[in-house]
């Protein structure tokens, strides 16, 4: 069973990448006095993070002092404790901090009299998606809260902004991302690869 944690008085917190583009790994990384937390997300959630805070920041005073970039690179041994699942955001007017809620991705268990079809893989099924969206939670699911001051949040937005724009450029057609060695775009059956 994974920890649970709540760290509702942030003192750091960034994101990041351990790898190459098309091969990184992405993370979010928060401390509060002695404990130190690290989870691992998708691209897709790192994106989604920084839109949404964005959007609610861009209705708040602008946060001071603003972070020095220097201070938001991972902090080693980089180790997630659990994998992303889904992300709730709500604004606490009360202590002036944005507040992150990661919960972790859990596949519930099939019961026994369930059919199961053996070709299916729930990884591929395209309802699912990469962000776990549409896969159950267990009650062995872990939560963790993150509370972050508006100059933490901002300071996430540009670093989540800068690491998705790292990457590998998006197709035009299809929107997954190009691979340098080609790309098989599916929207085109094989027959041509959009130039990047």
């Amino acid at each position: 069973m994974s920890r649970s944690f709540d760290l509702p008085e942030v003192e750091w917190a960034t994101v990041g990448t351990v790898g190459e583009p098309g091969r990184r790994t992405f993370y979010i990384q928060a401390r509060q006095g002695d404990q130190h937390v690290t989870l691992k997300l998708e691209k897709q959630q790192v994106a989604a993070l920084s839109q949404f805070i964005g959007e609610i920041l861009s209705d708040l005073p602008a946060p001071e002092p603003a972070i020095d970039e220097d201070q938001l690179e991972l902090v080693e041994p980089v180790l997630a404790e659990w994998v992303v699942g889904s992300i709730q955001l709500a604004y606490e007017n009360d202590s002036d901090r944005i507040v992150v809620v990661a919960e972790e991705v859990a596949i519930e268990e099939p019961d026994d009299e369930e059919e199961q079809d053996d070709d299916s893989d729930p990884l591929l099924d395209p309802d699912l998606g990469s962000s776990g969206a549409g896969m159950s939670a267990t009650e062995d699911q872990a939560v963790g809260r993150l509370g972050l001051t508006r100059g933490q949040a901002a300071a996430l937005v540009r670093r989540g902004w800068d690491l998705v724009r790292a990457g590998r450029p998006a197709c035009p057609l299809c929107g997954n991302p190009m691979d340098p060695e080609g790309h098989s775009c599916p929207r085109t059956n094989g027959h041509r690869s959009p130039a990047p």
